[in-house]
């Protein structure tokens, strides 16, 4: 019996061409919760780019952000994974050096590193994030704890980086970026965190997914879904694939499973 989902958001409950949540997702979500099931999301967003779920907000029974690195159930912090400090300085000195926009996500506030128009087009046009509330300088977010930073890098800039990160590890779910948590964080381990501060057995958890970073948590799932859309390498992690985003691909998937 399935008691608890977590939805990749970006490409999973939203749509890339619509950036909304399709209707027949909020209706699916809606009775699942009515029907006893937790919700959670699983993104590599943080908190405060967490902007694009509205209406699904009050469904959710907690979050896992920031591609694991910090678990919430309700207002409660159930894990917090840092970058260590070192490492996250080392990061953001390689993307200055080399003219890389990153995106510097600290426990309070979020900076920008080199702003740039591959950034602005990432940023406003594909994920349409809204938030511009980066006055706190990257200095005094990295001071904070720095949860995640996302550079703008190739996967060859991205091997010449990680190996000076042992402490980090880095996933990626679209070309023109990755995402680096701490070694520890990532939406499997997030899936976990939730499901034991629930008490609920990982075989009783689903999770849905479309991008590269969503394989660990496929693979830790009682139950993994690959939306239509999915890459091929995340659809192979899957037990099931449903249709697309836009495709009614979430409500679509709940059916089968008999949770709706």
């Amino acid at each position: 019996m399935i008691k608890a989902l977590f939805f990749d958001v970006d490409g999973t409950l939203v749509s890339f061409k619509t950036h909304r949540i399709p209707e027949s997702t909020l209706e699916a979500l809606q009775q699942a919760h009515a029907n006893g099931v937790k919700i959670f999301t699983a993104t590599g967003r943080p908190r405060q780019l967490l902007d694009n779920i509205p209406e699904a907000e009050p469904l959710m029974d907690g979050y896992i952000l920031a591609t694991g690195a910090l678990c919430l159930y309700g207002n409660h912090t159930v894990r917090e994974d840092l970058i260590p400090r070192d490492e996250a300085i080392s990061v953001v000195e390689f993307c200055k050096e080399r003219g890389l926009s990153a995106v510097v996500v600290g426990k309070k506030d979020i900076q920008i590193v080199n702003r740039n128009e591959e950034f602005e087009n990432v940023f406003r046009n594909l994920l349409n994030v809204k938030y511009n509330k980066f006055d706190v300088p990257v200095e005094e977010v990295i001071e904070q704890g720095v949860l995640q930073i996302t550079p703008f890098l190739n996967e060859e800039e991205e091997k010449t980086v990680l190996p000076s990160l042992p402490g980090c590890i880095s996933s990626r779910w679209y070309p023109s970026f990755c995402d680096i948590t701490s070694a520890t964080a990532d939406k499997a381990n997030g899936i976990r965190a939730i499901a034991d501060y629930v008490n609920i057995d990982i075989s009783e958890t689903m999770a849905f997914g479309d991008g590269g970073n969503d394989m660990t948590m496929l693979r830790a799932a009682g139950t993994s879904v690959a939306m239509g859309n999915a890459l091929d390498k995340v659809k192979a992690h899957a037990d099931y694939v449903t249709t697309s985003v836009d495709e009614n691909g979430i409500r679509n998937a709940l059916k089968h499973f008999g949770i709706i």
